[in-house]
């Protein structure tokens, strides 16, 4: 009951991870900071006031764009670091720390193999799960359809039409991310590779393990597995970026 009640934190009934607007804001605002100003001028290009308004206010929501949020710093330090092709999933991440329905979907993509079809209706049924009676027909219907489309923009389904579960190609920076993000919530140790920005990834472990040594040589993080014991740290990576702290 109290899921029900609880407030829920997402656009996604409204909007996407809207990765072509926030391209936009990133390019014309990371080396000056002015994020909120570039929202301002109108550089994703909407053609009303309204629509300049609404979009201002939903990447807001979505990114923050508040450079003293340690989240959202680090967010701008893996942007200027990755490559193009890797920065919609990079985006992806993040969003899915800042929107609840976003997150709760992470099961969908779990529960169907590669190459099979990833229908709205699934994403519709968990939203149902943990939201029972909060939200119309119609309005779960399009909130499931853009939860959908989240997920093809960052990869992970694919066909205009037949759209099929793949998995997405993902770097040693990208997973670093999901790991630093999940540090900043307070996940420490083999709890990491269960947190939800970790998760997103649809990797398994062994994996992420494989990803975690190779940011240790890069000296994006500090990892050391002994046994059943895992100690992930960040004290570098956190003094490069001028994050003070370890929680979001």
């Amino acid at each position: 009951m109290e899921q029900i009640n609880k407030k829920v934190k997402t656009i996604h009934t409204s909007r996407t991870i809207m990765y072509a607007e926030l391209e936009k804001v990133m390019a014309y605002s990371i080396e000056g900071d002015n994020f909120l100003e570039s929202l301002g001028h109108n550089v994703t290009g909407k053609k009303s006031n309204s629509g300049v308004e609404k979009t201002a206010n939903y990447l807001k929501r979505l990114y923050s764009f508040d450079i003293q949020f340690p989240s959202f710093l680090a967010f701008k330090y893996f942007w200027k670091i990755t490559e193009p092709n890797e920065r919609p999933l990079i985006a992806f991440v993040y969003a899915v720390n800042q929107d609840d329905l976003l997150a709760e979907s992470i099961q969908v993509l779990q529960s169907v193999n590669l190459g099979e079809k990833v229908t709205v209706e699934l994403f519709e049924e968990v939203i149902g799960k943990y939201h029972p009676n909060q939200y119309s027909a119609n309005t779960r219907k399009s909130t499931a359809k853009n939860i959908a489309s989240s997920w093809k923009q960052a990869g992970f389904i694919h066909g205009k039409f037949k759209n099929l579960r793949i998995q997405r190609e993902v770097s040693y920076k990208v997973a670093c991310f999901a790991f630093l993000l999940a540090y900043l919530n307070g996940v420490r140790g083999d709890f990491i590779w269960n947190s939800i920005t970790v998760k997103a990834l649809c990797l398994p472990e062994s994996k992420l393990r494989e990803f975690a040594v190779e940011c240790s040589r890069k000296d994006l993080m500090q990892y050391q597995n002994a046994g059943s014991v895992t100690a992930i740290n960040f004290t570098s990576l956190l003094n490069k970026i001028g994050i003070n702290g370890n929680t979001n």
